[in-house]
């Protein structure tokens, strides 16, 4: 079977879709955590996870390297390289579009967290335990938001709709994995992690969109110029 790739304004549309469905799904996540409907199931998983841990002690230790890969440090040193990498292969918009999805991110985060206010899980069932607040978990927004905006870019570079495909599915295992982590090692409650990548993916594509419509005003802007 034969994949046609879609136009750049049919996958600009789609993106959009994508970011409104994902921002959407976050918003739901959010309601339902407000009144209480996640707490049945957001402690099965945490019992579970506290459950495989203690059958499986080499669990933990790869949970923890793993959980790494959503880190604010790593995070900060990888935009740091893609942006340098961008720059220096004269990829300049798309580089200030990776630090500035990653800036306004990381800030939407922080007031989300701040706005809702949700302890996190008890320490008797955490591996792993830390300061701070939930709901969305950091990690899962922000390695989504890191990890699919490179896996586009990246993709963007190949032709064939199959690897395309291929390599933003890379990007979505690496933001899922790491977001399992954060419940394996018990810090967070799983509907952080949902939420967490419901915005992560959304606040991704909605800033390809945004990217994308200022190089087409800055196309349309040199071309009148000439």
């Amino acid at each position: 079977m034969n994949f046609r790739d879609p136009s750049p304004r049919l996958r600009r549309w789609l993106t959009f879709a994508f970011a409104m469905f994902a921002l959407s799904l976050f918003g739901a996540l959010a309601g339902e955590m407000r009144e209480d409907n996640t707490q049945h199931w957001d402690q099965a998983a945490l019992q579970l996870a506290q459950q495989w841990r203690a059958t499986h002690p080499l669990v933990e230790a790869i949970m923890r390297e793993l959980s790494a890969l959503g880190s604010t440090p790593v995070m900060t040193l990888f935009t740091v390289l893609a942006a340098v990498y961008l720059c220096t292969v004269g990829r300049l918009a798309r580089a200030v579009a990776v630090s500035v999805a990653m800036i306004t991110g990381a800030l939407a985060v922080t007031a989300l967290k701040a706005g809702f206010g949700r302890a996190r899980p008890d320490p008797a069932f955490a591996a792993l335990v830390q300061e701070g607040l939930s709901f969305p978990s950091g990690h899962a927004s922000m390695s989504a938001v890191f990890y699919l905006t490179v896996g586009v870019l990246v993709a963007q570079r190949h032709d064939g709709l199959r690897l395309r495909v291929f390599v933003v599915g890379i990007a979505a295992f690496m933001a899922v994995l790491v977001g399992i982590t954060r419940v394996m090692l018990g810090v967070h409650w799983a509907s952080d992690v949902l939420a967490g990548w419901a915005f992560g993916a959304g606040w991704a594509a909605l800033w390809f969109c945004i990217a994308a419509q200022l190089r087409d005003v800055r196309r349309q802007r040199t071309s009148g110029l000439g």
